[in-house]
């Protein structure tokens, strides 16, 4: 393939594969908290906390890490103003003590809190604004979870306060990638340029899956799919996923690596892979390979809706681990394309309700559609352009989704918004 496009690839895999302890929505208040607190220059008495809608629906169930089961955007962020480590951006949070988790207990009782929802039409959207004395600190993060577009103290915007404009720029661009491409990407890749981050995808994301397993976190959904429906290689991707996002949603204080802003589309992009490349004895390079497709086709999906919407990602990432596995059977590009096509006619149009326990439902239900993508083209079977949304072309039938997503839900994700915001 062409060089730069290559190069293109390996770009937005480092961008994209990134390590964070929990919910990636929580961590990015947490951080943009700890960034108010060092701009400060000490604890504040006051913090005013703007968010756009979407971040408010991803944090107001799920446990914020290593806080004993604290939620909420006000937890976020005392965790993040109390013991925070700025530098460490989305592992922000991942070395509190039980001394820390007590002070930010009583920072909660002590200092006053107000939260409102931005209105300012972005997506994501995070504003921190504190107050100790005369003195004033504000941190604004935009577009994805670090990126910090300002930082000042006093009005005066800081020397190391990042400028960077809105969405994703800074990013590579996304729209070199396409099926075909990612394919031959996955074909040719020198193991080398991906070995070391695709690696601790499935070494992180692995971990965190055997101990949603072995413990009871959340709706244990995992668990439950394995006692009820059994051993299947099927079955057991399927749980795989599940519990590693039980265990995440849940407070677990385990590093994933994420794809498109996401721990649970990581873990629903690669565990799938892992599992059934162990069951069919896939070599190391197969199962590298194999995981960057997934992890790849996901993020193409993901890139025309965006990092938030009403759209669940997992629908995304279980398109992409069912192509992923095609691949390990020696799929090519009409074998991976129908897979797509045939995943996201079964399930696109899931709603996004924020994260919490039923994440874990959401993502073995989004592996069952990718299997079920694979086996219908297996067993001679598929969806056609014309049914519904799909579009003959995967391209094609992509582009539709995602305006699906990006604009036909677009009231969707107001009126889940306003559903969930009657309870803060």
């Amino acid at each position: 393939m062409r060089r730069e496009i290559y190069e293109s690839y390996i770009r937005i895999l480092k961008e994209e594969l990134l390590t964070a302890m929990g919910c990636t929505e929580p961590i990015a208040v947490a951080y943009a908290a700890a960034l108010a607190r060092k701009a400060l220059g000490g604890i504040p008495e006051r913090v005013e906390i703007s968010v756009s809608g979407n971040i408010l629906k991803n944090v107001k169930s799920v446990i914020v890490p290593n806080t004993h089961g604290m939620k909420g955007i006000k937890a976020a962020t005392a965790a993040g103003i109390i013991a925070g480590r700025a530098d460490c951006k989305l592992q922000v949070l991942a070395e509190l003590t039980d001394e820390d988790i007590k002070a930010i207990s009583e920072y909660l009782k002590t200092a006053e809190f107000t939260v409102n929802q931005a209105q300012n039409g972005c997506v994501f959207d995070i504003c921190i604004r504190a107050y100790n004395g005369n003195d004033s600190a504000f941190v604004r993060i935009e577009g994805h979870h670090t990126n910090v577009v300002t930082v000042e103290k006093n009005g005066e915007k800081l020397a190391n306060g990042k400028i960077i404009s809105n969405g994703d720029c800074g990013l590579t661009d996304r729209s070199v990638l396409n099926v075909k491409d990612i394919i031959e990407f996955a074909d040719s890749v020198q193991l080398a340029d991906i070995e070391e981050i695709i690696s601790r995808q499935i070494e992180l994301n692995s971990a965190i899956a055997e101990e949603g397993l072995k413990n009871d976190y959340g709706a244990r959904v995992g668990k439950v799919l394995l006692k009820a429906f059994g051993d299947s290689v099927h079955n057991r991707a399927k749980a795989t996923a599940a519990a590693g996002s039980d265990a995440r949603m849940n407070g677990c204080n385990l590093p994933v690596v994420i794809v498109s802003g996401s721990g649970n589309q990581g873990m629903t992009a690669s565990l799938p892979v892992i599992v059934y490349a162990k069951h069919l004895n896939a070599s190391r390079e197969m199962l590298l390979r194999a995981v960057a497709l997934s992890d790849l086709i996901t993020i193409h999906l993901k890139t025309g809706i965006g990092r938030l919407s009403a759209y669940c990602g997992a629908v995304s990432a279980g398109a992409g681990a069912g192509a992923g596995i095609y691949y390990l059977y020696g799929g090519k590009y009409n074998e991976i394309a129908h897979t797509v096509v045939n995943a996201l006619a079964i399930d696109s149009g899931v709603i996004c309700d924020g994260a919490k326990s039923s994440c874990a439902a959401k993502i073995a239900a989004a592996v069952d559609a990718g299997l079920t993508g694979m086996e219908m083209y297996r067993n001679d079977s598929q969806f056609y352009g014309g049914d519904g949304i799909l579009e003959q072309g995967v391209e094609n039938t992509i582009e539709n989704v995602c305006d699906l997503a990006r604009i036909g839900m677009r009231e969707t994700d107001e009126e889940i918004i306003r559903i969930m915001i009657k309870s803060f």
